[in-house]
C-alpha cells in the first residue's frame, strides 16, 4: 500500500466517524483524537474502519501508533 492510499483510507475513516469535522483542518502531525475530539468509542470505530478497508489487522498494542494522520499512514504503509 502506498502512503497516498493509506492517507485516503485514514481521511475517509475519520470523515465517516466524525462527519462534522473539517478534514482540511486536521494537521498530519497533530494528535487527531484531541484536535477533532474523538471519544473512545469514536476511536474504536475509526480503528475498525481502517482495519476493514486496509485489510491490516490492528491490535490494541498498535493504538499508540495511530495518534496522528502521519503516524497512521506510516503504520499502514509499513504493514500492507
Amino acid at each position: 500500500m502506498t502512503p497516498d492510499q493509506a492517507r485516503d483510507i485514514i481521511i475517509d475513516a475519520l470523515h465517516q466517524v466524525a462527519p462534522e469535522i473539517d478534514i482540511d483542518m486536521v494537521k498530519g502531525d497533530a494528535e487527531f483524537r484531541d484536535s477533532v475530539e474523538l471519544d473512545s468509542l469514536d476511536f474504536l470505530n475509526f480503528v475498525e474502519l481502517v482495519s476493514k478497508r486496509s485489510g491490516v489487522r490492528i491490535d490494541e498494542d498498535d493504538y499508540p501508533e495511530l495518534a496522528t494522520v502521519d503516524s497512521c499512514v506510516d503504520f499502514l504503509a509499513g504493514k500492507a
